[in-house]
């Protein structure tokens, strides 16, 4: 087992690591867990207190620095300087392994250099100087100098800190290339739950200098176990979508009739607008369900596939009752969710203001005559509008009664 620290120092012990070829392998947790000192070590940049490290089934430490250079590539966050140097001498910097005592890039290299800059989308920045460069547009080059190592092994240490969402992707595209086509084994460290869900075959959980636990995404990231790597408090993981969500602590004074992914819109804006939500009929196979769950609101449900049944219908009968507004998410009506119609009307009936996302149009052809007692919104920055109006109005009128 390894050992893994500065000096005699031990920062992380009974270590049991594996990445087979091909494989892309995430470490994932709090800062100061020891993800980095585990990657330094993985990289031979510090020697294990104990056991030891093996690259392709030899020891790390029996390679020299040339042998070790072309089966071994490590990006860290450290910050690199190297003023008046442009972004493909950087890059060409990678393929000293494979040239001459001058230093002397063959074709082959210079074709390399290209092919790792074109990888990462960073052809355009090879004439220009690194110092110049933005965060993003410096961690591009590093991980294309990388590459033109041709590494049997690629360690990386938050790679894709600093990039957008666009440049994020392309990056975790390109590991998953070659992964699967060039067979390159890569262990790198992630803050993104998503990403590491949707590009690792397994996953290490690392907290309190401890690994908590190994295996697939699918099977280890739970929305259990990221609140007990993250500490999580008020923030939901939801393992089925693969997002997290803040959860609404506000009590319920609005009650959204959804269904279909009509209401998770609504859901994030309300939410975010700090008013208190409720929800319902739901089908416990809906899009709306698992957003509304994961964002700690209080749901009326219904079986999947099943129709709504005359109890359930009576318990969200009984929240509208408590609640002030009620919104329509213009959910499609069918067979098994067709009570919803009768909720809205029943809310109607009960005085309640409703607010709906359909057209009038639409609305009539559900509700006849009542459709006109609903209030409209076209779009969604309208219902903010018209909720805060109609509480102040609610307000004014229980301020005079008060007086009286």
């Amino acid at each position: 087992k390894l050992a893994v620290g500065y000096g005699s120092r031990i920062i992380m012990d009974q270590i049991d690591l594996q990445a087979l070829k091909g494989q892309i392998v995430g470490l994932l947790g709090p800062n100061g867990s020891g993800k980095t000192t585990l990657l330094k070590t993985l990289g031979g940049l510090l020697a294990p207190i104990k056991g030891v490290v093996y690259l392709c089934g030899k020891d790390l430490t029996c390679y020299n620095s040339t042998e070790l250079s072309k089966n071994l590539a490590v990006l860290l966050t450290e910050r690199v300087s190297a003023p008046l140097t442009t972004a493909f001498e950087i890059v060409a910097m990678g393929r000293y392994p494979y040239t001459d005592y001058a230093d002397r890039l063959t074709p082959k290299d210079t074709a390399k250099v290209w092919e790792s800059l074109e990888l990462v989308n960073g052809r355009g920045l090879a004439e220009k100087y690194f110092s110049e460069l933005s965060d993003g547009e410096k961690q591009k080059v590093l991980l294309a100098r990388a590459l033109t190592q041709e590494p049997e092994l690629l360690i990386l240490d938050e790679p894709t800190s600093f990039l957008d969402l666009r440049h994020r992707y392309e990056i975790i595209e390109v590991f998953t290339r070659l992964a699967h086509e060039k067979k390159t084994t890569i262990i790198l460290s992630l803050h993104d739950i998503e990403l590491a869900a949707r590009c690792c075959d397994s996953v290490f959980l690392l907290k309190d200098n401890q690994i908590l636990g190994y295996g697939s995404p699918e099977q280890l990231l739970t929305g259990e176990s990221i609140r007990k790597l993250y500490d999580f408090q008020g923030v939901n993981y939801n393992e089925l979508l693969g997002v997290t969500e803040l959860q609404n602590p506000q009590p319920p004074t609005i009650f959204v009739v959804g269904g279909n992914g009509s209401a998770v819109k609504l859901f994030r804006l309300l939410s975010r607008s700090h008013y208190g939500i409720c929800s319902g009929i739901i089908h416990e196979n809906d899009l709306d369900y698992q957003v509304g769950k994961s964002l700690g609101i209080e749901i009326v449900t219904a079986k999947a596939f099943e129709m709504i049944d005359e109890a359930t219908f009576q318990k969200a009968v009984a929240k509208i009752l408590q609640i002030h507004e009620v919104i329509d998410a213009g959910y499609p009506v069918g067979m098994t969710n067709h009570k919803n119609l009768d909720l809205i009307k029943k809310a109607l009936g009960m005085g309640k203001v409703v607010i709906s996302v359909r057209t009038p149009e639409e609305s009539r052809k559900l509700f006849g005559n009542m459709a006109d007692k609903i209030l409209y919104c076209r779009e969604f920055s309208e219902l903010l509008t018209i909720l805060s109006r109609e509480r102040e109005a609610k307000a004014i009128v229980m301020n005079k009664r008060n007086l009286c």
